[in-house]
């Protein structure tokens, strides 16, 4: 008897399961079902999320089609990554914000797929997408499908539930259905929502064949249809505010101070060296957006990292009598313990002094940008309004606050 009831219990659950699963529209089991398909691979094991968990968090993943007609909105993204991050740090409370890339052209090409993991670096993000120029292509419809299911499937996502995450896909020509060996967007769509990631599309430029993919996708993976002129219709506007956010970075970046072994210096060395690639190569208005970003609280995650002596010690996360000479940086290795206080005390208030010049001079920087943007009568029509526009409608479900009607230009 009791077996009996056992064996109920779970002939309801599972019929419970299915019940609950989601249903494709037609047309999107059709374009899942049209060509042969593989499954999707198995999902890999997220990781747990890490930092304040007081905090939300926000994974941000850019699908981008790299092939030659995207050029225009490939640079605005460029101009763009830091001022959308900049934007995104301005809820309350502050997110823990980490942004990842997926580059892709079609079968043929250079490279079929390219992917950047996400991470709260974004020195490493920009300076990832520094190194993309649109090239190839020419054929029509591109490596969508796999392009999507390596965003949701190889990606490091949050596994908290309450953490917004988000895909946007950018690009102006179709996917492939005809590829033997793809995952179909509909059947990656619907383990993305089984994760929580909301999938939106932006559609450069006209073509109707994409506009109903895009709409498609966006439906499928409950985001947001966007719509641009193949330049992407950024705002990209030089201040004069720009050349003295740039050199306030600068001091800013000098501050940072790295412990721990070799190894975890040698990483650190890098990310200095990365930091040094982005301020050669990226132009001064970036430059300044970067400086804004980076003075906020979101930012700091994002200029820091982890095992910066000097916010390590002022959080109380380490004691600097407790290191030993090996984990210190060779400057503060030669220093006698009491100089090494002063050293410490003095980098941290010079620090919070920059922060504040840098929030000074972005205040007036963006108040300038807003009153030209208005005046221009862009801002409506622009990708940054349009993303603005999704981005805090979609974060509001997650606890996210943003009070301001327009983006950081």
């Amino acid at each position: 008897m009791k077996s009996s009831r056992i064996l109920l219990a779970l002939l309801v659950a599972t019929l419970g399961l299915l019940a609950l699963y989601p249903m494709l529209p037609d047309s999107a089991a059709a374009a899942a079902t049209a060509p042969p398909v593989r499954q999707p691979p198995p999902a890999l094991p997220l990781p747990l999320p890490t930092g304040d968990q007081g905090r939300p968090q926000v994974d941000l993943v850019f699908v981008v089609d790299t092939t030659g007609s995207m050029a225009g909105l490939i640079q605005a993204a460029k101009d763009k990554v830091w001022s959308i991050a900049t934007t995104m740090a301005q809820a309350q409370p502050a997110p823990e914000i980490r942004v990842g890339l997926v580059a892709f052209r079609d079968l043929g090409d250079e490279y079929v797929t390219r992917t950047f993991d996400l991470t709260s670096d974004l020195d490493a993000m920009y300076a990832a997408l520094m190194e993309f120029q649109a090239a190839g292509g020419g054929d029509g419809p591109e490596a969508v499908n796999q392009a999507l299911a390596e965003a949701v499937n190889k990606l490091s996502w949050r596994q908290s539930a309450k953490a917004y995450k988000t895909i946007f896909l950018l690009g102006d020509a179709p996917p492939h259905l005809d590829y033997q060996n793809d995952v179909q967007y509909p059947q990656t769509l619907a383990l993305a929502r089984q994760r929580g990631i909301v999938v939106n599309t932006v559609q450069c430029g006209s073509d109707r064949s994409t506009t109903q993919s895009w709409q498609q996708i966006a439906a499928l993976g409950q985001g947001e249809f966007i719509h641009v002129e193949q330049n992407g219709n950024a705002i990209a506007l030089s201040t004069p505010f720009d050349a003295k956010l740039a050199a306030l970075a600068s001091e800013l970046d000098a501050t940072r101070v790295y412990y721990g072994d070799a190894e975890t210096r040698r990483q650190k060395l890098a990310k200095l060296e990365t930091t040094e690639r982005v301020a050669a190569a990226a132009p001064t208005a970036s430059l300044a957006s970067r400086a804004t970003f980076n003075a906020t609280a979101s930012g700091s995650d994002s200029l820091l990292g982890d095992h910066e002596l000097l916010e390590d010690v002022h959080r109380g996360k380490v004691k600097l009598e407790t290191l030993k000479d090996a984990e210190l940086p060779p400057t503060l290795q030669a220093m006698a313990p009491a100089a090494r206080e002063a050293f410490v005390a003095e980098q941290t208030a010079k620090r919070a002094q920059l922060k504040q010049e840098i929030a000074a001079e972005a205040g007036r920087r963006e108040a300038w940008l807003k009153k030209n943007v208005a005046e221009s009568g862009a801002a409506e029509s622009s990708l940054d309004h349009k993303l603005y526009r999704a981005l805090r409608a979609q974060a509001a479900d997650k606890g996210l606050r943003y009070e301001s009607s327009t983006p950081v230009y």
